[in-house]
């Protein structure tokens, strides 16, 4: 399963409305809440930040990529959010991330949840569709993107 057979423009924030790590977090999974994705933000919470809690997911590039696995959600899900300014996330190269990518599965898909994160970590090595992504204005406009149709 890819990342666009999961995304919605509905769990696309474009652009984030907060500034700090937290608050992104859980505007992203607000986003799945609202949409039917999840079904307890806080056991979420909890669960993204338990994560957090053994490293930090900002990778390089302005690149985030928060990811648990948790009961709360009933099939592999994701949101993406979108911070043109970026937000602190403790990236390994200390550039604030633009892009955050939250990535949520059952405790029992290891290997669908697995593969998602390598396709994001693929997409992110291309420079400027990340670029393209950050200066999208909409969330059509980020899976107008991802489909490569532009």
């Amino acid at each position: 399963m890819s990342l666009l057979d999961i995304l919605t423009k509905d769990v696309i924030a474009v652009p984030l409305k907060v500034q700090n790590k937290n608050e992104a977090i859980r505007e992203l999974i607000d986003l799945l809440y609202s949409n039917g994705q999840i079904t307890d933000k806080d056991e979420v919470y909890d669960a993204i930040m338990t994560r957090e809690d053994k490293g930090s997911t900002g990778l390089e590039k302005g690149i985030a990529v928060p990811h648990a696995k948790t009961a709360a959600a009933t099939k592999l899900t994701a949101a993406i959010g979108i911070s043109p300014e970026g937000i602190e996330f403790g990236s390994l190269d200390g550039s604030p991330s633009k892009l955050i990518f939250l990535v949520l599965a059952p405790p029992a898909s290891s290997g669908a949840h697995i593969a998602l994160l390598s396709e994001i970590a693929r997409l992110s090595q291309y420079q400027s569709l990340c670029e393209e992504l950050v200066e999208a204005e909409s969330a059509e406009k980020v899976l107008s993107i991802l489909q490569g149709e532009e």
